[in-house]
């Protein structure tokens, strides 16, 4: 795991630690790590059109600047908002750390 890990609760990371190096060395199953993952691991939330669009509300941001925040588009926040299309990967867990921490966060 890397340094960027977010664990539930400090309590996990040397817990999560442990099974990976079981894991390494073959000594519990594929199956067993990925219970330890989901147990251990924070989950990024998906976020729908209207949260999205709540969010930016919220920080009274216009979507010109969300988009120059969050180095996208316009068109991209435009489709996030309308529901045409659903941020993911790098886009979803930006927005999460912005609901989380606010612009602030990204300057």
């Amino acid at each position: 795991m890397s340094a960027k890990t977010k664990f539930k609760s400090p309590a996990f990371e040397p817990i999560h630690s442990a099974a990976s190096g079981l894991f390494s060395v073959d000594a519990i199953p594929q199956e067993t790590m990925r219970s330890f993952d989901t147990a251990c691991l924070s989950s990024i939330k998906d976020l729908q059109p209207l949260e999205i669009k709540a969010l930016r509300e919220k920080l009274n941001v216009s979507q010109p600047v969300f988009a120059r925040y969050l180095n996208t588009s316009v068109s991209t926040v435009q489709k996030w908002e309308s529901g045409a299309k659903r941020p993911s990967g790098m886009s979803l867990k930006l927005l999460n750390v912005v609901q989380k921490h606010g612009l602030k966060v990204l300057v």
